[in-house]
């Protein structure tokens, strides 16, 4: 092999597709498009992992720094804070709240300084926000003047909501500590092997269609591309040649498309703040692509694109007077697609039963290699499936008929185009199949009962006087139906300690309504002036310190309202009834078992209870969807340091979630890239058919009936190469779930799948109608 044949050859070939007329340049533009589009998503994966580490990386850093000593006393650089979690409207909201107790306190990341008391910076989603209509009632929830915004290194999203704000009403009684810098981190526990399986499934599932895409682009415009090289015979030039040349045409093309794929790359990034999908959004300066791979897809979609060539060629013979493609094809045998998914199943089975969700790793290449090759076997059957279909179709309308006989002819090209759908339908349904498994593994019941109540929330009162009117003010909030409030303490066992004992013994104190107090034991009868003992049973695993609680919450036994070793002068006293009656708890609307001393609220009188804190379930009007943020709004306004928790009926483990939006980002991107990759796959068809287009237009032909046969021509491939998906990814799926010991909960989780195929047919057929009306035009028979 000269070299200097070989870059002879390829340089004319990759002139032969810049300057070859209208139609090779039309040729090159198509290819470079469609490369493009492959070569901007696949940097765009990825830039991924960059993406989700550098909203960690900035989470951490914004943090105040707790991985050092505790800071007792206060000092000329140190601060109080307090971080706040909420919610509006369902989207996130935080907000960091500061109290400086030095001249050379910490600037938060991302500001300029600490803004002084009563002011606060704000991102600037939230500062849209809060101008506009739409947050007014969060704008009553942030008491503070907006000052300035914080910048990209105290956010982890551009569309991030958070405000950073002083607080002069912070203490040490309310805050959740002391700080001296910003920026912590903890030690990342290894994600374990089921996860790790879904990642590997996810990055070839998501991956693999765009490198087949790329690899039919680089056969768009064949037809032509082969009577040009017929040309080439015709002047001298032999067979090695005029691939050599066809090689450069590609080359020329998929390079052009390398520097397209950029382009849309860093156009892309651009935007990347605007975009938020699945909830996630990034900054531009995000977006790097890993560079290993960055380079892989550098070196390979050239090299591809030109072995995908050099097979194509291998079946047309290209001759003087012209390209031998219109015979009758040499029937595809199905032996070798057989050994392909056989291959990957070989790789699959064996790990069957090997993986457990304790396990910290898996043997990615050989699970990763396995569903490659399944995938692969998959796509070489859509041509063998496709050819031995159609042949046997006959009769039917004439756009039937006319869809028809172009798949018999040309049923390659045909099954190429849908290529793309059938790995990403087939490891979709698979993906789809672990997700639902994994769901269940990965989901915990929270034990919640939000028939009950909807929200949780506790605040900070003065006494018990002050407590109880907290609860009424929650209670008469608009949109708030009804609530369990109860003012919570603690009383101490009366008497000195006994040999031995460090701590004196103590018991859980809730003074409440009758109402109230049944939600957490099983009363037999309640009026105000009853007192309850609920006492852990023995073994309860809920309550560690069972024995202290049934030591002091008897009947009929003294006790102590404050600890008289944290009390100076009088320790108030108060005395169980003995009538009080032994009760069983009743799990509340949070899921847990209170103990200790139920009392009504003339039961106690205005005794001194210690630091009593007001605990309040809201039950909401389901009628009015701001009632949530209404309760938010009032409960801040009482204790601006209070926590309104949402309840729901599960939670989901926060690796399995950053996973789970990960995978949908990636196939969301993927399905618009082979939504894209069909319609310029049909445009091109279309367009190399111009003159039989206009032909069939001259000779009579409707206009419909064309429009029909195209739809017939994307409708046939894809309800084969659905068929097959389905088939495939279930029994992939069947496979990845067996190696986890995991069971297939629903058999149907494909037709959402066949759902998005029945609307891309739709979608290509209506946006390839406007090119086809133009090719059907009488100049289309003009040639030169």
């Amino acid at each position: 092999m000269n070299p200097r044949i070989w870059a002879r050859d390829l340089a004319l070939g990759a002139r032969f597709a810049v300057t070859g007329g209208r139609s090779g340049v039309l040729r090159t533009l198509l290819t470079a498009a469609g490369v493009g589009f492959g070569v901007a998503l696949l940097l765009l994966a990825s830039s991924l992992p960059n993406m989700l580490f550098q909203r960690e990386v900035r989470e951490s850093a914004r943090a105040p720094d707790a991985s050092h000593r505790m800071i007792e006393e206060p000092g000329p650089g140190t601060f109080l804070h307090y971080t706040q979690y909420s919610s509006y409207r369902g989207a996130a909201l935080s907000g960091l709240l500061l109290k400086p107790e030095g001249p050379g306190a910490a600037v938060p990341p991302g500001t300029d300084g600490v803004p002084a008391a009563g002011e606060m910076l704000v991102s600037p989603a939230l500062g849209r926000l809060l101008g506009s209509p739409e947050g007014a009632l969060l704008k009553e929830r942030l008491p503070y003047e907006v000052v300035g915004t914080i910048g990209e290194p105290g956010l982890i999203g551009p569309n991030e909501l958070r405000y950073v704000a002083h607080a002069p009403f912070l203490t040490t009684d309310n805050y959740d500590g002391r700080g001296l810098r910003y920026g912590w981190s903890v030690p990342e526990e290894p994600m374990n092997a089921f996860l790790l399986l879904l990642v590997v499934i996810a990055y070839v599932v998501l991956l693999l269609p765009v490198l087949v895409f790329i690899g039919t682009a680089a056969r768009f415009g064949g037809e032509q591309r082969d009577r040009r090289l017929a040309a080439l015979r015709l002047v001298g030039a032999d067979n090695a040649t005029t691939r050599r040349v066809a090689a450069g045409e590609s080359l020329a093309g998929a390079l052009l498309g390398l520097v397209v794929g950029a382009g849309l790359f860093l156009a892309s990034r651009q935007f990347a703040g605007t975009v938020e999908i699945w909830d996630v959004n990034a900054f531009p300066s995000d977006v790097v692509p890993h560079t290993l791979l960055a380079l892989l897809v550098l070196a390979v979609v050239p090299v591809s694109s030109v072995v995908v060539t050099l097979l194509a060629l291998r079946g047309v013979a290209i001759e003087p007077l012209g390209v031998v493609r219109t015979s009758t094809p040499r029937r595809r045998r199905l032996w070798w697609r057989l050994l392909i998914l056989a291959a990957g199943a070989a790789l699959l089975v064996p790990a069957v039963g090997g993986i457990q969700v304790e396990d910290t790793g898996i043997d990615t290449f050989t699970i990763g290699a396995g569903t490659v090759l399944v995938l692969i076997g998959l796509t070489g059957l859509l041509p063998w499936l496709v050819e031995a279909a159609v042949k046997r179709l006959r009769g039917g309308p004439v756009s039937w008929q006319l869809a028809v006989r172009r798949l018999q002819l040309s049923s390659g090209t045909a099954a190429r185009a849908v290529s793309g759908i059938v790995v990403a339908a087939a490891g979709a349904i698979a993906l789809q199949m672990l997700f639902q498994a994994m769901e269940h593994t990965f989901t915990a019941e929270t034990g919640h009962d939000t028939s009950r109540a909807q929200l949780q929330t506790s605040l900070d009162a003065r006494d018990g006087a002050d407590a109880r009117r907290t609860i009424d003010r929650l209670a008469a909030v608009e949109g708030v139906t009804g609530v369990i409030g109860t003012v919570d303490s603690h009383v101490y066992r009366h008497g000195p300690l006994k040999p031995g004992e460090e701590f004196r013994p103590i018991a859980p104190f809730s003074v409440g309504d009758c109402a109230s107090l049944r939600e957490y034991a099983v009363l037999p009868s309640c009026a105000d002036g009853d007192v309850f003992v609920v006492v852990p049973p023995k073994g309860a695993t809920d309550a560690p310190d069972a024995p202290r609680i049934r030591e002091t919450a008897r009947p009929g036994a003294l006790v102590t309202l404050r600890d008289p070793a944290e009390t100076k002068g009088t320790v108030p006293e108060w005395r169980i009834p003995a009538t009080a009656r032994v009760v069983t708890a009743r799990p509340d609307p949070v899921g847990l078992h209170r103990y200790g001393v139920l009392a009504t609220p003339r039961a106690i009188g205005a005794a001194p209870l210690e630091n009593p804190r007001s605990e309040v379930l809201v039950r909401l009007d389901p009628s009015l969807p701001d009632a949530p943020e209404v309760v938010r709004n009032a409960a801040l306004e009482i204790d601006p340091t209070a926590t309104v928790r949402g309840l729901s009926d599960t939670e989901q483990s926060s690796k399995f979630l950053s996973v789970r939006t990960g995978i949908l980002v990636g196939s969301t991107l993927t399905m618009l890239l082979v939504a894209a990759s069909l319609l310029v796959a049909t445009l091109e068809q279309l367009r190399d058919r111009k003159r039989l287009l206009s032909s069939l237009v001259a000779f009579g032909t409707r206009r419909t009936t064309l429009g029909c046969s195209v739809l017939w021509q994307t409708a046939v491939p894809i309800a084969l190469g659905l068929a097959l998906a389905v088939a495939g990814g279930l029994g992939l799926g069947s496979v990845l779930l067996a190696m986890t010991g995991q069971r297939v909960h629903d058999w149907w989780v494909f037709l959402p799948v066949v759902g998005v195929g029945a609307a891309l047919i739709a979608a290509v057929t209506l946006l390839s109608l406007p090119l086809l009306w133009r090719l059907m035009r009488a100049d289309g028979l003009r040639t030169e």
